[in-house]
């Protein structure tokens, strides 16, 4: 070393020091322009496959790739300058490397997570799938808190801070926190039950059995969810309470469900068996109706004033408005077949007997007179 220092110093008058730093500079700048080249092929062989995560790993590396390589160079420049000058801030900056190192990597990890959920909503969209959203969303937006937390904690730690203290520091403040803010803590874990679980997702229509609660969900945030009621009216719930309360979640249903109780007259009572047999065959027919679920007509019971049949059946859609087309339908015909028959449908009648013994008559014309009782005369 010494020399080609010597020899440096003499024959190109730049000292051994000032020639390393010129050489990491070039270095640095070669090994940046390299990296910029592959990872420009990275990204169009990641952008030809189909899966999620290549393409977020190329795109999410290229700027923290290249900033951290400028960093490290600078870290070697200032470790060639330490030697040589006695100076207390260039023992700072090797701390201040470390920092924007780790800066950079939750830098990648924050970006990684966007695109990542980016790519899962596009792919999935691009198939012609169903896309939730709101757990996709709930999930990057974990992902980055996570990072920021550790990068912060790792930061500090770099720095000198002591970091058990202010952990112990964080847990009696959380403990305190807790106790203040244990209503804002149930609709945060409330609201994590929601993504996690996924009971429901941003335009299901939900109630519950428990609270007058029924409506279009719009919204779901980390402390309420904001519910369209089919008045059109928003409501606000807290999210503690979905995780105390029986939530259905009618847009998750298979069929719509047709359930009805039709009454003959007595009289019709000759045609009961016919008129069953006609109708279970209509709905086996129904090109609207499943017949693989359950197909229930069957003469039910003697009414107060009706000979009762049940429907039981099972529509083939789930859309409101469709059903209400497809059970009209079945409604009609059930009424054209009772009509075929010659039967009618009844409707609340009472019957009253009246015994003939009972009913007062008038007495014969050749019945006596009753005769007059004497008046008595006063004693």
């Amino acid at each position: 070393m010494n020399r080609l220092s010597e020899f440096l110093s003499q024959n190109v008058g730049v000292e051994l020091w000032v020639a390393t730093l010129v050489v990491i500079a070039l270095i640095t700048i070669a090994v940046n322009q390299a990296a910029q080249v592959v990872l420009r092929k990275a990204a169009k062989v990641a952008a030809n496959t189909t899966a999620v995560w290549d393409d977020a790993l190329v795109r999410s590396a290229s700027r923290p790739v290249l900033a951290a390589l400028w960093v490290i160079g600078a870290g070697y420049m200032a470790r060639v300058l330490q030697r040589q000058v006695d100076v207390a801030f260039l023992a700072e900056v090797l701390a201040l490397r470390d920092v924007a190192l780790v800066i950079c990597v939750a830098w990648f990890l924050i970006q990684l997570a966007g695109r990542v959920g980016r790519n899962v909503i596009d792919r999935r969209v691009s198939r012609g799938e169903d896309v939730d959203h709101t757990t996709v969303d709930a999930l990057v937006k974990l992902a980055r808190l996570l990072t920021f937390i550790v990068t912060v904690l790792v930061v500090a730690q770099t720095l000198g801070f002591q970091i058990s203290g202010l952990l112990a520091l964080g847990g009696v403040g959380g403990i305190a926190v807790g106790f203040a803010a244990k209503d804002l803590l149930a609709n945060f874990f409330g609201g994590l039950t929601i993504y996690l679980d996924r009971p429901f997702t941003v335009g299901d229509w939900i109630r519950s059995p428990d609270k007058s609660l029924e409506g279009t969900v719009e919204y779901i945030s980390w402390r309420h969810t904001r519910i369209r009621a089919f008045n059109k009216n928003p409501i606000y719930v807290p999210n503690s309470v979905f995780t105390t309360i029986v939530v259905e979640n009618p847009s998750r249903m298979s069929h719509r469900r047709i359930k009805e109780t039709i009454g003959l007259r007595y009289d019709d009572f000759a045609v009961v068996e016919t008129i069953v047999d006609e109708v279970r065959q209509m709905l086996q027919d129904h090109e609207s109706i499943d017949t693989s679920q359950t197909l229930i007509v069957n003469f039910n019971q003697f009414g107060a004033s009706s000979l009762d049949l049940m429907i039981y059946t099972f529509t083939k859609t789930t859309v409101w408005t469709t059903f209400h087309h497809v059970k009209q339908d079945v409604l009609l015909k059930i009424g054209q077949i009772i009509e075929r028959q010659g039967a009618q449908i009844a409707f609340p009648t009472q019957t009253l007997l009246v015994q003939q013994d009972l009913v007062p008559q008038d007495p014969p014309e050749d019945a006596p007179a009753q005769a007059k009782p004497a008046p008595q005369s006063a004693g």
